[in-house]
């Protein structure tokens, strides 16, 4: 997400940090890149402006040249005036009205406004605890309506029967009936949408807008459109009054220039951003923590966050105490290791949560490739219970046997279990107290030597 915006500030910023005395040269020089790096993103051109000038104003002024460190000071600034780019905090979705609250999805075709309703519903109702109640007005998508109720059933959310043959005003208003009937907590509302922006697209959603009175009107839009995607933010929020923004396919996009642009275009804040295909892969957007991975300084709140809803406590407690004992490591808790780090969201997203994992060579970040770690763990499958718990039942023969059953190679299933061997005797350090080599060894898995790690 936003490497390429991330690897150019990072470089215009190495001028400065640990910079014991700042001239306005250098901070010229680095303005003069982080510009560059702005344009490249695709970022609307007066946001890049505003956004320099206030970082160097604040670059000459007190704050800057009277501080110990004013390379970091400069950095701070850096950092702060992205956040107020972005919106300074996150807005969560007001949905303090009578039940049920309305949310409204409006969006172009194609911008993932389907698959999004679906996600918010689950987001609501996992981490909100929502009674949600899910329903398409596009009648004019074949697949539309079908295509929700797939989603619904696969996140067990509850979908409104639709009837393509109605109108989608009608269609609203029976949903909503149904959701007060049935005392649902939200009634999201997915709308059609159009290649383009159009006037007949416009009246249609006005209509529902007025009919529905909706607490929240969301447009849905690809981060990956960039300035495209601004253009049209600004375009429905002129006719809609939308209340937030859902930025999609975030983690496909290098440059980041939506994200940069939006609020200062539309005035209108970022609420959500979806952050893969799982359903659990849309996320509240937090500007300050956005702001620390562009930078290079990671999430850890995000990552913590990750952690907390992703990992299966119990199971992880009862190997850390076999760990801890200096019992062994099997290769079947190996698998649920590998399982639970792609439940949160695979090895890239956690790298980019890390800090210190911004200014990694994309060389090394293709190496973290979530498709090895799903290779792997079909190659464990494809062996036996005795196998699993005992590698050195693993021979030649059964190599081949396990290569293929799994469709992979035997020099895959040689470099999985030495990985594997590398990290029993890392747990086996862990077990009999020997934190330092154990540390010593973590050091050695990172850029560079990646030696025992699912990559």
């Amino acid at each position: 997400m936003f490497q390429q915006l991330s690897d150019r500030f990072n470089t215009a910023l190495k001028h400065v940090r640990g910079q014991g005395r700042l001239s306005e040269d250098n901070i010229k020089k680095t303005l003069k890149e982080v510009r560059q790096a702005l344009l490249e993103a695709d970022v609307n051109v007066d946001v890049a402006q505003d956004f320099l000038g206030r970082v160097k104003r604040c670059a000459l002024g007190r704050e800057v040249q009277k501080s110990l460190n004013p390379g970091q000071a400069f950095v701070k600034v850096v950092k702060r005036e992205l956040e107020e780019v972005m919106g300074e905090v996150n807005q969560d979705l007001a949905l303090n009205t009578q039940p049920p609250a309305v949310i409204l999805m409006s969006g172009l075709q194609g911008s993932g406004k389907t698959t999004t309703s679906a996600k918010l519903a689950k987001f609501l109702q996992d981490k909100k605890s929502k009674k949600v109640l899910l329903v398409s007005t596009d009648v004019y998508r074949p697949a539309a309506m079908e295509q929700l109720a797939t989603l619904g059933q696969q996140l067990n959310v509850d979908v409104f029967a639709s009837d393509p043959s109605q109108k989608p005003q009608k269609i609203a208003e029976q949903a909503l009936k149904e959701a007060k009937l049935k005392f649902y907590d939200v009634l999201i509302v997915d709308t059609a949408g159009r290649l383009h922006i159009d006037a007949d697209m416009m009246t249609e959603i006005k209509n529902l807008h007025q009919s529905l009175t909706p607490i929240e009107t969301l447009f849905v839009v690809d981060a990956m459109t960039g300035q495209d995607a601004v253009n049209t933010a600004k375009a429905f929020n002129d006719a809609l009054a939308i209340t937030g923004v859902v930025l999609t396919k975030m983690d496909g996009d290098a440059r980041g220039g939506a994200a940069l642009s939006i609020r200062h275009v539309t005035g209108k804040p970022i609420k959500f951003i979806g952050v893969g295909e799982k359903p659990e892969a849309l996320e509240a957007f937090y500007p300050d923590r956005m702001a620390s991975r562009i930078l290079g300084m990671g999430d850890m709140l995000g990552l913590i966050e990750n952690i907390e809803s992703s990992v299966d406590r119990e199971k992880t407690a009862a190997m850390a105490k076999k760990v801890m004992q200096g019992k062994g490591f099997s290769l079947e808790e190996f698998k649920e290791q590998l399982k639970q780090m792609m439940n949160m969201g695979g090895m890239g997203a956690l790298l980019d949560k890390m800090p210190g994992m911004g200014g990694m060579s994309e060389k090394i970040k293709e190496k973290v490739n979530d498709k090895k770690i799903t290779h792997m763990i079909a190659i464990i499958d494809s062996m036996t219970p005795s196998e699993r718990r005992d590698i050195d039942l693993i021979k030649n023969s059964n190599k081949r046997r396990i290569a293929i059953g799994s469709g992979r190679d035997i020099q895959e299933v040689n470099r999985l279990l030495k990985q594997f061997e590398d990290m029993q005797k890392m747990m086996k350090k862990m077990g009999k107290g020997g934190m330092g080599k154990m540390m010593q060894g973590m050091k050695q898995m990172m850029p560079g030597g990646f030696k025992g790690m699912p990559f």
